[in-house]
């Protein structure tokens, strides 16, 4: 992973021409007068901790190997992908930087590296893929911490293909997984957008949702079981596919984001890889004439596998189709772009398919055939790469996502747009809106916003004034502080007013129990003691 930005760097690409010239004349963007700082050119503080703390981290993972301190590696476990997190370590700011990167193998050496931290007061901060984008991976702290990293837990532990169930290592990341399962003729299903650099402990950890969640459902719906390591010891969950026997002790890790435990495997179902994939796109002639044709099909079906809709300005930037963009239709008439995608046997999709074009069509839709679902699905992981170019421009771009019920979706959609739009305008910098809506549910949807503008005179300054206006009015209209990024540093603050004095005080509870000394991931999800 690009240390100062996302994913492989000989992926990234500069924006065209065009699109530098858009978004000057249309956003005021200048461009920077300099790029990311280099890395060698990074200044990082020798670690902190006592030596005794460094052996005790040494034997926990049994040798110096697995103990890193050296100022890349330490460089590269500082804080997330979100904008925030990149504008500072481009400018070289690596004031959130652990004071080792510590590499267990094993569930018996999480505990022991747990029991290390506790003892010699250090905190310790699961890591994964680095791919949060909420600041999960910028703890609160009153001393060092150490970024925990997972890679060396990247294993399929056990599958069972009579009960199409696996058991993986967190450390796994997502194409590594698909490629294991697809030995055996099985797929997870899951493809966030984050897909090639996130972990499977993370989906966990965040609740994370992907693209094909209509049709394979969210990760925390697919899993099955969890073990967690803490500092009071190790907790074991899911002995059955559901069960009655009191609350589901599942539910309490997944979301939890570090700060219960330290997951360690993780049992998901698995279905057999389908044999046929189809996308296709779809036109309405407005954001409410889409919606109503989702809603429909998410109530009444047939549901397909992948159902988004971009709104208007989403629709006529092009960013419904990422390496596409500055190439969306020109014409005031282009409408809202929706991709439908069925997955399965070539009967069952041709099936699904005729009956979901039938409602589209009754609900308004064009059909536009299967070319802008082939560019949709070609260019669903580049998005994190245009923002880095957008950065390099000199344009502040951010996302933000929230849900809600239906009856309560163009509220809370107005409500996000005119807080961003009114907050960036008055600082000087009117921004760019753009929405989609990225999953639907029987009962709602999830919208998920894109936010670009110029950066102003301190983009880190600007963007955290805007977002506050946000999730105020997310929590004002009626959503959820947040659908699938998770909740980390930045939603915290609005977490706790989401689940309410007594819901904070239970988590609390939980927190003291497990991790009695503030070990893991201290002011993520729950402010620190």
């Amino acid at each position: 992973m690009l240390w100062s930005g996302w994913g492989d760097p000989a992926e990234a690409a500069p924006l065209p021409d065009t699109v530098i010239g858009l978004l000057r004349d249309l956003l005021g963007v200048e461009p920077r007068g300099s790029g990311p700082v280099a890395l060698e050119d990074v200044t990082v503080p020798e670690p902190e901790g006592e030596p005794a703390a460094r052996r005790a981290l040494v034997a926990a993972v049994g040798g110096e190997e697995h103990v890193r301190t050296d100022p890349e590696a330490r460089i590269r476990h500082t804080r997330g992908k979100s904008t925030p997190d990149l504008l500072r370590i481009r400018a070289g700011d690596v004031t959130d930087v652990p004071a080792a990167v510590v590499l267990p193998a094993s569930h018996d050496e999480v505990l022991a590296v747990l029991g290390a931290c506790a003892e010699h007061g250090l905190a310790a901060v699961p890591f994964g893929g680095g791919t949060s984008v909420v600041g999960g991976l910028a703890p609160e702290r009153r001393g060092p911490f150490v970024a925990l990293d997972l890679r060396r837990m990247d294993g399929l532990l056990a599958l069972d293909p009579v009960s199409r169930t696996a058991t993986l290592q967190p450390g796994l990341r997502a194409p590594r997984a698909e490629a294991l399962l697809a030995e055996h003729g099985f797929t997870l299903g899951h493809f966030p957008q984050s897909y090639e650099w996130a972990t499977i402990g993370g989906f966990a950890a965040t609740r994370s949702s992907g693209q094909a969640y209509a049709g394979y459902g969210r990760f925390d719906e697919m899993v099955l079981g969890l073990t967690l390591a803490t500092p009071r010891g190790t907790l074991d969950t899911g002995r059955a596919p559901r069960s009655a026997a009191g609350p589901d002790l599942r539910q309490l890790v997944l979301g939890s984001e570090g700060a219960f435990g330290v997951i360690t495997a993780v049992t998901v179902r698995i279905r057999p890889v389908p044999p046929v994939r189809v996308y296709e796109g779809w036109r309405f002639d407005s954001f409410e004439e889409g919606t109503t044709a989702l809603r429909r099909l998410a109530q009444d079906g047939p549901r397909p596998t992948v159902l988004r809709l971009s709104d208007e300005t989403e629709t006529l930037v092009g960013l419904a189709q990422p390496d596409a963009i500055g190439s969306g239709p020109r014409e005031s008439s282009a409408g809202c772009l929706a991709v439908v995608g069925h997955e399965g046997t070539e009967e069952d999709t041709a099936h699904r398919g005729e009956r979901a074009a039938a409602v589209l069509r009754a609900c308004g839709g064009t059909p536009l055939g299967e070319e802008p679902g082939r560019r949709w699905a070609g260019g669903r992981y580049s998005a994190p790469y245009l923002r880095d170019a957008l950065l390099d421009a000199g344009a502040l771009v951010e996302t933000l996502e929230t849900a809600t019920f239906w009856s309560r979706v163009p509220e809370l959609y107005a409500a996000v747009r005119d807080a961003l739009t009114g907050t960036l305008t008055e600082a000087g910098t009117p921004p760019l809106v753009m929405c989609h809506i990225s999953h639907v549910y029987e009962n709602g949807a999830s919208l998920y916003f894109t936010v670009v503008s110029a950066q102003g005179e301190d983009a880190v300054a600007h963007w955290t004034r805007a977002k506050h206006a946000a999730n105020e009015a997310i929590l004002a209209a009626g959503g959820t502080i947040s659908h699938h990024h998770g909740v980390g540093t930045d939603h915290r603050d609005w977490y706790l007013r989401e689940a309410g004095p007594l819901g904070v005080e239970a988590l609390r509870a939980v927190k003291r129990r497990l991790d009695p000394d503030g070990v893991l991931n201290p002011g993520v999800l729950l402010p620190a003691d």
